[in-house]
């Protein structure tokens, strides 16, 4: 059996936090010098205005390992929504990747050869928020990101449970639809 990581996706939901602090990151992991490296180098020299890619950094010049592209699923338009999500979600983002390291779900020595790519949804709410709390929203951020890692190298949810399962999981908006709340 092969130990190499051809690509793995996932997603993950945190909520919880006061309004627009949701995080519900999309992942796709995988070997650099497979499918996802072609994705991940396409990406990020392919950008596109409203929907810049960027690398997932600590800090202005330390990148994060393994090498993780962020890509917005909103389109940018904001000053100040830029500036939280190319730094507090920036940041939590690179957290995230290091937890899963730290937490065994991504491999040590795999490090500098994998590449995630993070699509990234952040509430534009946040532009109009003067008292958005910086902490919980990198906090949140972090979680969702570690959380999705797991579940992507965890091939999780597997295919049994989603068979199992599949009568009794309503998809959230679908339900307020059928309860007329939108």
């Amino acid at each position: 059996m092969s130990d190499r990581i051809v690509m793995r996706v996932a997603e993950s939901l945190v909520a919880g936090g006061p309004p627009g602090t949701a995080a519900e990151p999309e992942i796709v992991i995988g070997e650099l010098d497979g499918p996802v490296g072609t994705a991940f180098a396409t990406l990020l020299g392919d950008q596109v205005k409203g929907h810049s890619r960027v690398l997932a950094i600590m800090n202005t010049d330390i990148m994060v390992k393994p090498a993780t592209l962020m890509v917005s699923k909103v389109t940018v338009k904001n000053e100040r929504y830029t500036n939280i999500l190319m730094g507090t979600v920036q940041g939590a983002i690179a957290n995230g990747v290091l937890d899963a390291v730290r937490n065994g779900d991504i491999p040590k020595e795999k490090a500098n050869d994998l590449g995630i790519i993070v699509s990234v949804w952040l509430n534009p709410s946040v532009i109009k928020d003067d008292n958005l709390d910086h902490k919980i929203l990198f906090d949140i951020h972090r979680k969702a990101t570690a959380q999705a890692i797991a579940k992507a190298m965890k091939n999780e949810p597997d295919i049994d449970w989603l068979l199992d399962n599949q009568e009794s999981i309503i998809h959230k908006y679908y339900q307020m639809g059928l309860d007329g709340k939108i």
